[in-house]
């Protein structure tokens, strides 16, 4: 089984790998558009994004196709992250699961509101260059006991969980 990921993203490829390998399968990372706003904010435009990126893979050719989205999610009690996934075959459709979500600090969230991407925040924040390519914000703001891979590797195992149901 070969499964496309819809990113060339380090952290994304590898939870994808993660999960994948366990199946005796291989990972391609292709560069697709996920057409949302390079922010998602909301959790209907980062899922959008995470089906187009899926979707993508599935034109280019691939039997499997899965995208993962990061983004955030405004509420009453601040600015959430949020992360989708999509998984889409063309014989058995399109899998949608949401991973975690947590508050941003204000500090982070108030520069985010004002439309700089929250990649560029955290690289500002932390000093760091490609954030979002190693532990991602949910690394950074859980101490390292969540990297954003794992995060994306716990929403892989939902769609794949999914994908595998529906299968039989």
């Amino acid at each position: 089984m070969i499964v496309a990921v819809g990113s060339k993203n380090p952290a994304k490829i590898q939870a994808v790998r993660s999960i994948v390998e366990s199946l005796e399968g291989q990972v391609e990372g292709l560069d697709v558009p996920s057409l949302a706003s390079s922010q998602p904010f909301s959790d209907s435009e980062t899922r959008k994004g995470a089906i187009n990126r899926a979707k993508a893979c599935i034109d280019k050719g691939y039997k499997l196709g899965l995208g993962l989205e990061g983004g955030v999610v405004d509420s009453e009690d601040g600015l959430f992250l949020c992360n989708w996934g999509a998984l889409v075959t063309e014989e058995l459709g399109t899998y949608v699961a949401s991973g975690a979500k947590i508050l941003l600090p204000k500090e982070i969230s108030d520069p985010v509101r004002s439309g700089i991407e929250l990649g560029d925040v955290m690289a500002d924040y932390t000093k760091q260059r490609d954030v979002r390519k190693k532990e991602g914000a949910i690394g950074i703001f859980t101490d390292g006991w969540i990297t954003r891979e794992e995060m994306f590797a716990h929403i892989v195992r939902l769609l794949f969980g999914q994908y595998q149901f529906y299968k039989k």
